[in-house]
């Protein structure tokens, strides 16, 4: 046996050396793609299996054998050989495949699953040929390595390789907090990456009584997949070959900081199925965790939660919680939440927090759906499942009588779909999620064809319990059109391919993603930042369903999924560097690095748009898209106080949150502080606020503004030049905003304003509203 295996190495070794002697260039090693193992084939069925795709394609089986580079047997299933491109194009397109492409010695690397690649090309301008700018922030802090984020989420499984402490140093001596038992939870789960981890259910008892041991732990574990997946996020280890089910997104999963120290506040529960189901995190709760994640001493807080719109500070316990962090210099990131694009939905919009919006990266899962007459409607799917054709029926064509009105038919909602007339076909659902391939396997379909629920190009990938593809809203009417004009129509789903990259605009913002003005305080820009949350790999629960499906046994180690709780980590992990660089620096300080440091440009060089490919605005992006590199060195900051923000309550809904603060007679205009951005709203005439800078950079710098001015408003920055003598000298200026005739009668208009040494760029947006 050892000596067949020897001849099959040399016989491939010298077909190399041929192949490289005659430089040909059509010969490349290729990968091809095939998911995730299912059931326990021997390691030889699996090879020979790969064998077969190849020798439909080579002359023999020897040749087909030779070629072979790897044959991955364990987990992840494929292989890669020595293939052209005809030869690979051919393999593309057979059952099963599910991606085929290039494994190009000149790009290869290790890298993540895509998301903070994504953002050091975004930071190099799309030049890869820059070098790579995360590796020296890496380097310059240290992964991260004495720096501890708290998490209040869903609970983290422990057991996940991202939470892996070897070759990890001593914790920090500054951690004092503690590893509390609990259902399948023990001092044993912590380590030196997991350093602490606690649970709060008094409040969520106290309205649902004892909780459900079937539903969820009694513990700091989690049994939903959220918090173990933003935790992963912030700080994961360096893990190879992670991928969701299936082998989506396969690549080096890694957290924004990979060597920070972790720690878990599970706050949020599932509720009992008989009072709605879903999860819910109390405020009372929440407060209890902020009050132990201060006093355990951690550095940031990374909060996915929120609720539909921006609450009165006074009212919200996590703003309450957070300014008692922010006090004690904790950085408190939180995400924008996903209400979009409807105005006025953006949340957790307290001036001491960092608010998080969420935008795409440069990878799509395509997965086109070609109709019976070679019509394609473009489609996404992070579903494993093999080439098929179905036949095709419309769900209104076949549903129950009087289950459906006339707003929702065609939306497959449970129970309206007939057995009788869906059984054996594919469904087409005018728009759709879980629930509706949930409904059409109910019914006895085998394959759903769902409209994407979001207006515009941007598609939320899950996968689902049947072979599932979500069409652009664009492509639905084609298919409506098809289906109405063919006597037997069909639908053939082709399984996703991997896309990264291409000419299309990327960032974008996400389509859900909340949108200011702030409800609150419309002077206060919100949300303050955008960072990648649509469709983002990371760790896993392994007790929930990646398919969402609560029946679903099958067990994920990694997932993807989308909001703008993925993208809060990604901030909280760059926050964490920058702590790590600049441990002196305050929560403010820090905000205004990131903010000031980030870009509102996609890879074409024209402003980030919308799904629908408008342009967006600060109202969604906030100051843009965050740049971790660039943060690291800012130039000038934007500072402020505890007491700066009791000021802002004064100028704001008033002081209701410190009485020791004594708010003056004629409190300034909100609009007024010291923040890196700025909006005015109900402008009439002219405004004129302040703002202070602080040099973070050389001790010798000098710093002009320029502008960039909507259309009908003037923009007056005074002085226009600002000479630093000193680190850590701060200078004021002001900055007079005034409306012309020409000025926008509605809406909004926006514009900015850059301070630049000639080296550093701040960066700060202006947001107009007149009355």
């Amino acid at each position: 046996m050892k000596i067949i295996h020897l001849l099959t190495i040399v016989f491939c070794l010298a077909l190399l050396l041929k192949i490289n002697a005659s430089f040909d260039p059509l010969r490349k090693v290729y990968i091809v793609y095939l998911g995730e193992h299912v059931g326990n084939k021997t390691f030889q069925e699996i090879e020979d299996a790969h064998h077969s795709y190849l020798h439909s394609v080579k002359g023999s089986r020897e040749e087909a054998k030779a070629c072979v580079v790897y044959s991955y047997k364990k987990v992840i299933n494929g292989f890669s050989a020595l293939l052209t491109p005809d030869e690979a194009h051919k393999i593309s397109k057979m059952d099963g495949v599910i991606s085929v492409f290039h494994s190009d010695p000149n790009k290869s690397k290790p890298h993540t699953t895509r998301s903070w690649d994504f953002m050091n090309l975004l930071e190099a301008r799309w030049d890869t040929t820059q070098p790579n700018t995360r590796e020296k922030l890496l380097n310059q802090a240290g992964s991260g390595q004495n720096v501890v984020v708290g998490v209040l989420d869903t609970g983290i499984w422990p057991e996940s390789e991202s939470f892996s402490d070897v070759g990890m140093g001593p914790i920090p001596t500054t951690w004092n907090g503690i590893c509390q038992p609990g259902v399948g939870f023990d001092s044993s789960h912590c380590n030196r990456k997991l350093v602490g981890a606690r649970y709060y259910l008094r409040g969520y008892e106290a309205n649902f009584g004892p909780l459900d041991p079937t539903i969820d732990f009694r513990s700091a574990r989690d049994s939903n997949g959220h918090g173990t997946h933003t935790a992963s996020t912030v700080g994961g280890r360096n893990v190879q070959n992670a991928a969701a089910v299936g082998g989506f997104g396969i690549g080096n999963a890694t957290g924004g900081a990979p060597l920070v120290r972790l720690a878990m506040y599970k706050v949020c529960w599932y509720k009992p199925v008989d009072q709605g189901g879903g999860s819910t995190c109390l405020d009372d709760d929440m407060l209890a965790a902020y009050d132990d994640a201060i006093a355990d001493g951690v550095d940031i807080i990374s909060v996915s939660i929120g609720s539909n719109t921006g609450r009165s500070y006074v009212d919200d316990g996590g703003a309450i919680g957070a300014l008692h962090a922010v006090r004690r210099n904790i950085v408190v990131v939180c995400s924008a939440g996903n209400s979009g694009p409807r105005r006025f939905s953006v949340t957790n919009i307290a001036p001491w927090i960092i608010t998080v919006g969420a935008s795409s990266i440069d990878r799509v899962f395509s997965s086109p759906v070609v109709l019976g007459n070679g019509v394609v409607a473009e489609g996404q799917s992070i579903t494993p499942f093999v080439r098929g054709t179905y036949p095709l029926v419309y769900a209104p064509d076949v549903e129950i009588p009087g289950t459906t009105t006339n707003q929702t038919f065609g939306l497959c909602l449970p129970g309206t779909l007939s057995p009788a007339l869906v059984a054996g076909k594919a469904v087409f659902c005018w728009r759709g999620s879980t629930a509706q391939a949930l409904e059409v396997q109910r019914a006895g379909g085998v394959a759903a064809v769902l409209g994407n629920p979001y207006e515009g190009v941007g598609v939320s990938g899950r996968p689902y319990v049947i072979p599932a593809t979500t069409v652009l809203s664009d492509q639905k009417l084609k298919i409506f059109n098809y289906i109405r004009s063919s006597a037997a129509p069909t639908a053939t789903l082709t399984p996703a391919r991997t896309l990264i990259g291409g000419s299309s605009a990327t960032p974008f913002m996400a389509p859900f993603t909340s949108t200011g003005p702030n409800v609150i305080e419309p002077n206060l820009l919100k949300p303050d930042i955008t960072a990648p949350g649509f469709n983002i790999l990371a760790a896993w629960s392994e007790v929930a369903s990646p398919f969402g499906v609560a029946s679903d046994n099958r067990v994920a180690k990694y997932n993807i999924i989308s909001g703008t709780s993925m993208a809060c980590p990604h901030v909280a992990g760059v926050a964490a560097l920058i702590k790590a660089i600049h441990p002196d620096w305050s929560s403010a300080a820090i905000r205004s690095a990131l903010m000031t440091t980030t870009s509102p440009v996609n890879n074409l060089g024209n402003l980030i748009t919308d799904a629908l490919g408008n342009v967006a605005t600060p109202l969604q992006y906030g100051s843009g898209h965050i740049q971790p590199s660039k943060a690291a060195d800012p130039g000038l900051v934007y500072d402020a106080t505890y007491s700066d923000y009791l000021l802002f309550l004064c100028s704001s809904i008033g002081n209701f949150l410190d009485p020791t603060f004594t708010c003056p007679i004629v409190p300034p205009s909100a609009s007024n502080f010291n923040y890196p951005s700025l909006s005015i709203t109900n402008l009439i005439g002219a405004v004129t606020v302040e703002r202070t800078v602080t040099n973070v950079g050389a001790g010798d710098a000098t710093y002009r503004v320029s502008t960039s001015v909507p259309r009908g408003y003037t923009i007056t920055i005074s002085p226009s030049i600002l000479h630093f003598s000193a680190t850590g000298e701060k200078k004021r200026f002001t900055i007079t905003v005034a409306a012309a005739a020409a000025a926008t009668a509605s809406g909004s208009a926006f514009g900015w304003y850059v301070w630049s040494d000639g080296t550093h760029v701040v960066t700060s947006p202006v947001a107009i509203n007149t009355v």
